[in-house]
């Protein structure tokens, strides 16, 4: 005689109420965890446009701009420059991101050696409307 009340000799609602438990827990988890990432985006990018707005002149994304363009940059601060455009979406960057892209990704990127394609290919998806599920929970 088959019980069908029990799945595997478990108790079928039981069951059914631990896994919506972690179901629910999991969920939460998960929306905690992006709205953390979210934030920290928001925050790394903002600490670049005030660091760039110290030096150079102009909005956020003027001075995002003239550190990219600067040479007298290291290349982690241009490479922070080239994220941060990225993350803002900005249109006015694609000119100068699009100067320093080759196309030629290296397997492996050095942030202190040089320009990172890599970094620019996606900084440039994203000035071209890629998406960025981020961008809503930090952008003002």
């Amino acid at each position: 005689m088959v019980n069908k009340d029990k799945i595997l000799g478990f108790d079928k609602s039981g069951l059914i109420q631990w896994f919506m438990y972690w179901a629910v827990l999991g969920v939460g988890f998960f929306i905690l965890m992006f709205l953390i990432t979210s934030t920290w985006i928001g925050v790394s990018v903002e600490e670049k446009c005030k660091v760039a707005q110290g030096k150079y002149l102009g909005d956020c994304v003027d001075a995002l701009i003239e550190t990219l363009d600067d040479g007298d940059n290291s290349y982690r601060e241009r490479n922070g420059a080239i994220w941060a455009l990225g993350q803002l979406g900005d249109k006015r960057a694609m000119e100068t991101v699009e100067k320093y892209y080759t196309g030629d990704i290296p397997s492996r990127e050095p942030y202190d050696e040089g320009l990172s394609q890599y970094e620019m290919k996606k900084a440039l998806n994203l000035i071209n409307g890629g998406i960025n599920l981020t961008h809503p929970v930090w952008s003002n």
